[in-house]
């Protein structure tokens, strides 16, 4: 694996995510959530590049006019394939999208669920830490949802599961902590 490769990717989701922000006050860029994400995955498994890369990249065909093409031309077939398996299909409704997720997971690739562990264990740490402007309630079934989509695929990864399941304790208190 090269260093190069993956600030190669840090740098192209960076242009892709320029300008955007995550939900919540602290006007944090989306580049960090993908950083973060890419980082959790390192942690555990810092020889697969392909994984990296892809959690560098998970959002960039979801988030900016970025395709499927672009990626595979600069990162190749395996990363191209990677973030698709865990990229939305933005023309449903939210209601349908998440659906889709619960359902599409529990079939995807182990780097796929690896993937989408760590991207729920970093949107509900940033639930906890940087909270969006949403009520009690609807953090709550965030934090639930996450649960849903996670829940199926235990017993891949020990140590991303036991982040992920730090990061729901580290939400649920938060959301316990808010008024309303």
């Amino acid at each position: 694996m090269t260093a190069a490769k993956i600030l190669q990717a840090a740098r192209f989701a960076a242009r892709a995510h320029h300008g955007q922000l995550r939900k919540g006050k602290a006007d944090i860029p989306y580049i960090d959530h993908v950083l973060d994400v890419a980082a959790r995955l390192a942690e555990v498994h810092p020889d697969d590049e392909t994984l990296i890369l892809g959690g560098v990249l998970h959002d960039v065909v979801e988030d900016s006019d970025t395709t499927r093409a672009d990626i595979a031309a600069a990162f190749g077939e395996e990363v191209a394939a990677l973030v698709m398996e865990v990229t939305d299909d933005e023309s449903l409704p939210e209601a349908a999208r998440r659906r889709a997720q619960e359902a599409h997971v529990r079939h995807a690739s182990d780097r796929a669920k690896r993937l989408k562990m760590a991207d729920k264990a970093s949107n509900l740490t940033a639930v906890a830490r940087t909270p969006p402007d949403w009520t009690p309630e609807r953090m709550s079934e965030y934090v639930d949802w996450a649960c849903r989509v996670i829940d199926p695929i235990r017993g891949l990864d020990a140590y991303l599961e036991d982040r992920f399941d730090k990061a729901v304790a580290e939400a649920r208190a938060a959301v316990a902590r808010l008024p309303g």
